[in-house]
């Protein structure tokens, strides 16, 4: 068994079920999070399927260090879940594009990333997506429990109109399942400014009535 595949079935089900993924996993190695049947998704991502492949919780995650930007020409990170539902084909993610960015890269292993059967691919910040899937999942202590092995994926060279609150097309080729594009939002962030007006809604009651 190769380092990836172990990194596949390590990280398989929380994220990737935390929408609502009807799946019913074997834990094969450890650190496998068992999937319950109410989770919700920790991120309102979206959603798309292909072939045997479910893609779940699809977003850009809000720039959290100075590594990051959505400014034009930045890096982002994209996170998502990508389960292969079928019971005994592997399947392999070869290529993620979009007009929004000149590139996308997939983790630093060349030749895409392998998806064994009944398992789950999971991409995002390391540490980060993998707690909020522990959290999903139910375990008690997320940040202790979930696995560090988060593969990283960077759409590099940003282009307009990638922004918090709108969304864009995103193709994912797999090797067997094929083609999909999903379009993807834009995380807000945990923390964004409100502002108030006298037409915003609540704006009297907060106010006083005046």
């Amino acid at each position: 068994m190769t380092a990836l595949d172990k990194s596949t079935r390590r990280v398989a089900t929380a994220v990737a079920l935390a929408a609502g993924a009807a799946l019913v996993l074997s834990a094969c190695s450890a650190g496998q999070i068992t999937q319950t049947s109410s989770q919700v998704a920790a991120v309102n991502g979206n959603s798309a399927d292909v072939g045997s492949i479910a893609l779940r919780n699809v977003h850009v995650v809000y720039p959290n260090s100075a590594e990051y930007s959505l400014e034009p020409g930045g890096t982002a990170v994209l996170a998502f879940t990508a389960i292969n539902n079928n019971e005994d084909t592997p399947d392999k993610l070869t290529r993620i594009s979009t007009d929004f960015a000149q590139s996308v890269t997939l983790g630093d292993k060349a030749g895409g990333l392998e998806i064994a059967p009944q398992t789950a691919l999971v991409a995002g910040l390391p540490g980060e997506e993998a707690a909020e899937g522990a959290e999903a999942a139910g375990q008690k202590d997320a940040s202790a429990d979930a696995p560090a092995d988060v593969v990283l994926v960077t759409l590099d060279g940003l282009k307009e109109g990638v922004r918090p609150g709108l969304t864009f097309p995103v193709t994912f080729a797999f090797e067997k399942a094929g083609d999909v594009t999903v379009s993807v939002p834009v995380d807000a962030g945990h923390e964004t400014e409100r502002h108030v007006s006298d037409t915003s809604p609540g704006a009297e009651a907060e106010g006083g009535g005046h």
